[in-house]
């Protein structure tokens, strides 16, 4: 029973240990290892995404045509009317691969500017945190950056102008949200949101895996989450 006594106290201590363990921590070290973690996972985001297949290939972000135009889209597949359809979603797959890798600076310059006090809260917030402070400060500027490249891949591909056409009259019976009814916006908002999920997937590795981080300073800290 005394051994149990012990054990369970030794416990104690060390979950207590580690509940202090990230206020031990200098706020420089903090601030400079999530900005570390956050600049990896940034980069890594970045270069899965934009590379052929990187959105074509990954079911969490492929990009398919929405609401009732994807429903229509299936069933014209299953009548073997889909080589339209294959080559709109190829092309908008495409445009987004194209898009991504000028998302990197953007989202390099958003973690420099990051605060201390940012730093804290994210440290402390939910296991998506840095990729919500992210997503805040720089998807703006990021869709800036992706629509007019987005635009010129779409362009190129005679399907697009079609596809503005359907989707408009769509939208305006409420098939599918406006948002969606231009091609250059639905693969950027599309290209964004893959970005983040992506992100976001990088952030949940390194919490879960410190080890995984790329500096030792960011080992450092996510250990002692």
């Amino acid at each position: 029973m005394l051994r149990i006594i012990s054990l369970a106290a030794g416990l104690a201590l060390s979950t207590s240990a580690l509940a202090f363990s990230l206020a031990d921590l200098s706020q420089s070290d903090a601030s400079g290892g999530l900005k570390d973690a956050l600049t990896q996972g940034a980069k890594m985001a970045v270069q899965q995404l934009g590379k052929p297949g990187g959105f074509s290939n990954n079911p969490d972000v492929r990009i398919e045509l929405p609401g009732n135009l994807g429903k229509a889209a299936k069933t014209m597949k299953m009548m073997g009317m889909g080589a339209q359809v294959d080559q709109l979603e190829a092309s908008m797959n495409k445009a987004a691969e194209a898009a991504v890798p000028q998302a990197q600076a953007l989202l390099v310059d958003s973690v420099k500017k990051m605060t201390v006090q940012d730093a804290k809260s994210i440290l402390r917030g939910p296991q998506d945190s840095a990729t919500q402070y992210l997503n805040k400060t720089s998807r703006e500027q990021i869709r800036a950056k992706f629509l007019p490249i987005v635009k010129q891949a779409t362009d190129q591909v005679g399907l697009a102008k079609q596809y503005n056409s359907f989707a408009g009259q769509a939208a305006s019976f409420g098939v599918i949200d406006a948002k969606s009814a231009n091609i250059e916006n639905y693969v950027t908002e599309q290209a964004l949101d893959g970005l983040f999920t992506m992100i976001a997937e990088q952030e949940a590795s390194i919490r879960e895996n410190p080890a995984g981080a790329a500096t030792s300073l960011a080992k450092k800290v996510f250990g002692a989450l």
